[in-house]
């Protein structure tokens, strides 16, 4: 059995998580475009985006530091977490939006704009693992949500005001379901992302790869979501059968080929705390059963 360090630091969530498993699966990249579509439905925080960001010329660049930061999250040291949410905090305390009807001006660090965000993100993670045949029981979901309590602290909620399961997450939505609308900054970031900018010579590959990644994603979202964006979708049961085929697929191009990919956290990951905690779908029954002992695991 391959060794495992303990001398090593494990990092925020530490390879007992589930956390640690579900972020290694490629089907994270489809739930990643997922929560930008869902995100960008909450007026006050796309116009926060919209307005203190070159969304179009830098969308590629936004996806790859959000990645970075999921990534040096789960997979780094706690150091490196931490100061990337200290990063993410300095940042977003000097930005702010205008309210075009009103005049208002506030800051995208509102907590109510932040949870937002995060319930957007870390939901749609959730949804497409589980809908694309990433083994998580109702009980993993659960546990999920609550250890992502940390990642809301790193960048400025309060953890005892995040959902930390599936029904507080699904109260969430529902309460802030009125507050949702698919304005113009909405329907840029949708033509954005099915017909990115980029260069003649790979047209082709956006076509045939691409608008395939944003449509499944775009599909996967809640049927509140496709009427605020006057988009109809394939009926669910399809689209589950379209998430499962991807998964799949996607699961067969080994793992070790796929970290090589920058930033290589997981790969870094292993280096630091030895071969045995490379993230996998079969550990998450195992890590469960460990958690889930009395006295052992760590804390939500």
């Amino acid at each position: 059995m391959a060794a495992t360090r303990t001398d090593g630091d494990p990092g925020l969530f530490g390879p007992g998580s589930v956390t640690w498993q579900a972020h290694g699966d490629p089907m994270m990249w489809v739930a990643g475009v997922r929560a930008l579509y869902l995100q960008a439905l909450h007026p006050r925080a796309v116009r926060g985006v919209m307005q203190n960001s070159d969304f179009r010329r830098d969308a590629w660049g936004r996806l790859m530091r959000t990645a970075g930061f999921v990534g040096t999250t789960t997979y780094g040291t706690t150091e490196a977490a931490e100061r990337a949410g200290a990063r993410v905090r300095k940042i977003h305390s000097m930005l702010g939006a205008t309210d075009p009807d009103t005049g208002e001006r506030y800051g995208v660090d509102e907590p109510a704009l932040l949870l937002w965000v995060h319930c957007a993100e870390i939901g749609s993670y959730l949804h497409v693992l589980r809908r694309s045949g990433f083994p998580l029981t109702d009980a993993h979901a659960d546990r999920y949500l609550a250890e992502h309590r940390h990642s809301a602290r790193l960048v400025g909620l309060d953890p005892a005001s995040v959902p930390a399961n599936r029904a507080e997450l699904a109260a969430y939505f529902a309460r802030v379901r009125t507050e949702l609308a698919a304005g113009a900054d909405a329907h840029e970031v949708d033509d954005f992302l099915l017909r990115p900018p980029t260069h003649p010579l790979l047209v082709p590959a956006r076509e045939l790869l691409w608008r395939r990644v944003a449509r499944l994603a775009y599909d996967s979202l809640p049927p509140y979501a496709h009427e605020l964006y006057g988009r109809s979708a394939p009926p669910p049961a399809t689209v589950t059968r379209r998430l499962r085929a991807t998964g799949t697929l996607l699961r067969l191009v080994p793992a070790r080929l796929r970290w090589q990919l920058p930033p290589k956290h997981i790969l870094r990951a292993m280096a630091r705390l030895g071969p045995g905690v490379r993230p996998a779908p079969y550990k998450i029954g195992r890590q469960a059963a460990i958690l889930d002992r009395p006295g052992e695991g760590a804390a939500d």
